[in-house]
């Protein structure tokens, strides 16, 4: 779909709000951004939206579904790339994120997704809607990114992030000093996979080692 930035921008919006709702009936006045009367027809004529004149409600379509959950991971991915790989400073990442998605051609953000390692949340914790290439698993290009799980004994590289949703796995790894820009080595892996960070050495489980993930030093 070729749209303008400023729709795909309304697209973003409306998928977080059905995030929020589970609902693909929503009500303008409550976005935290009002669409334009310009931009809401450019959606409705793209056929994503539909909108009852005077109504204060719009519809995403089912292929409004679609498009709008291509856009979050498009913006999603593009602010995992900018902190992981290129290290933009936190309070720029929306904005440049914003500017940069726009020029993520259909099949770049697969191959972006495969870079990262096929990230699930972005930097802010909201997750990334897979893609087809999550779910097949297919390896385009040369991860720079991965779970420590799959790292062999002697790789190494730098925490980027750790995804878990228990605060106790949480704390334990940051009591273990596994935080984001730590140098972390894989010394031994499954089923108990052993590793090194400063001069301690730690051993944690699969599940574990699976939401550390690294920035591989080739």
């Amino acid at each position: 779909m070729n749209v303008s930035e400023e729709a795909e921008e309304i697209l973003e919006i409306l998928w977080i709000a059905y995030e929020e709702t589970n609902s693909a009936h929503l009500r303008l006045s409550q976005l935290r951004t009002m669409p334009e009367l310009p931009v809401l027809r450019e959606l409705i004529d793209a056929g994503v939206l539909t909108h009852a004149h005077g109504d204060d409600f719009v519809t995403l379509t089912e292929h409004g579904m679609h498009e709008a959950r291509d856009a979050i991971r498009r913006h999603r991915l593009s602010e995992r790339l900018l902190t992981d790989i290129l290290s933009v400073k936190k309070d720029l990442i929306h904005e440049t994120a914003c500017q940069f998605e726009h020029h993520l051609h259909r099949g770049v953000d697969t191959n972006i997704c495969t870079l990262l390692g096929h990230p699930q949340v972005c930097p802010h914790g909201k997750p990334i809607p897979p893609g087809r290439c999550c779910e097949e698993g297919r390896e385009m290009v040369a991860r720079a990114i991965a779970p420590l799980a799959s790292l062999k004994p002697g790789e190494h590289g730098e925490v980027v992030y750790l995804h878990t949703t228990d605060p106790r796995r949480a704390q334990m790894l940051v009591t273990m000093g596994v935080a984001p820009g730590t140098e972390i080595t894989l010394l031994s892996g499954y089923p108990s996979y052993l590793f090194q960070i400063g001069e301690g050495q730690f051993a944690v489980d699969r599940q574990v080692a699976m939401e550390i993930h690294v920035r591989l030093e080739r």
